[in-house]
């Protein structure tokens, strides 16, 4: 194992909208693997929207959420790609990453810290999942495994940290490397704040340099479901440098973006690294077969970042925010009512 064609991708989703989202998962996996990408990540429960609220739990949504990921782990073939998705287990609902390779569904990886304060209530839809515990579960016939898991893909070593997962301070990224993990995927639904894409370029670039690691930060886009909005702010980072990141703020509803890992470069930073203690217990690792097309060295595009001040920040949001929710709600248009205070200041 040398280099690798890894890719993030950032997608404009809709609660409910399964045509709209398969549509969009088609494409973007279409974009990376035009691009030669091997490897992709893509945004938390980006097959059912995140904005699903108490209708995660219905029997219905579960269903269907399962069919989808069935028909889209086909497009994988020759690929490995990451796919958000809930899944019910013994009673409750889990907000779980789903690893498709090579055209088949490999395993489910549940999020261990769920988001619980300001404007986020998955406490109320969804359950932690504890740490360490690994079980299976069967649907339709077949079993898969699921829980607080990693991959071994063709010698590659996967793992998840599900978008709250990174911001914690006991974040599963520290275990992870210590049992050696090559690559860690973080499909998150993060929405808009002031400087919070300073905070995310942080945890990952930070993260990939602490765990010796390659990480993929993939995340949502638009306003969504009418109460948040997502600013995209896709990151790729190896080995503590940032290698690309996607368009903040794009009115497009696909994105990919796309670097070469250097696998051999983080394995050998890591173990040159004197705190670098491997756990050499017994771990749960998921065996997986694939061929990994060589990768030659390419030239790093150079990073561009999405960073703006603040009044330009809240502009284009608002712009975002107004042009997505008009778009979904089929509405022809806004009527601005403008009485000379400080709400008005902002139209323009």
């Amino acid at each position: 194992m040398h280099r690798v064609h890894v890719a993030v991708g950032i997608l404009t989703q809709t609660p409910f909208g399964w045509a709209e989202n398969e549509a969009n998962i088609r494409a973007a996996i279409a974009s990376a693997r035009a691009r030669g990408v091997t490897l992709m990540c893509l945004p938390e429960l980006c097959i059912t929207g995140y904005g699903c609220d108490d209708m995660f739990q219905s029997a219905g949504l579960l269903e269907t959420a399962w069919d989808q990921l069935e028909r889209l782990a086909t497009d994988t073939d020759g690929m490995v790609v990451s796919m958000g998705l809930p899944v019910a287990l013994r009673g409750g609902v889990y907000n779980c990453a789903a690893l498709c390779v090579d055209g088949r569904i490999a395993g489910l990886v549940a999020k261990r810290f769920l988001a619980g304060d300001g404007i986020h209530y998955e406490p109320r839809w969804f359950k932690p999942w504890p740490e360490g515990v690994v079980t299976s579960i069967t649907v339709r016939g077949k079993t898969y495994p699921i829980g607080d898991l990693s991959f071994d893909v063709g010698g590659l070593l996967v793992g998840f940290e599900i978008c709250e997962d990174a911001w914690v301070a006991a974040r599963p990224g520290a275990q992870m490397s210590e049992q050696g993990i090559d690559l860690i995927l973080n499909p998150s639904a993060s929405h808009f704040a002031f400087g919070k894409q300073d905070v995310r370029r942080q945890i990952v670039v930070e993260g990939s340099r602490a765990f010796g690691v390659t990480y993929l930060y993939a995340n949502l886009l638009g306003n969504e479901a009418g109460r948040a909005v997502y600013d995209g702010g896709g990151i790729i980072a190896s080995g503590g440098t940032a290698l690309a990141e996607t368009e903040r703020f794009s009115f497009g509803p696909v994105q990919v973006v796309d670097a070469v890992a250097d696998i051999d470069a983080t394995r050998l930073a890591r173990s040159r690294t004197a705190s670098f203690r491997p756990d050499l217990r017994g771990d749960d690792q998921v065996q997986l077969d694939f061929q990994w097309p060589e990768v030659a060295v390419a030239r790093a595009p150079k990073l561009v970042l999405s960073d703006f001040s603040k009044e330009e920040a809240f502009g284009r949001v608002i712009a975002l925010a107004l042009f997505d929710y008009l778009r979904r709600s089929r509405a022809r248009g806004y009527v601005v009512s403008l009485s000379g205070g400080a709400d008005s200041a902002a139209c323009v």
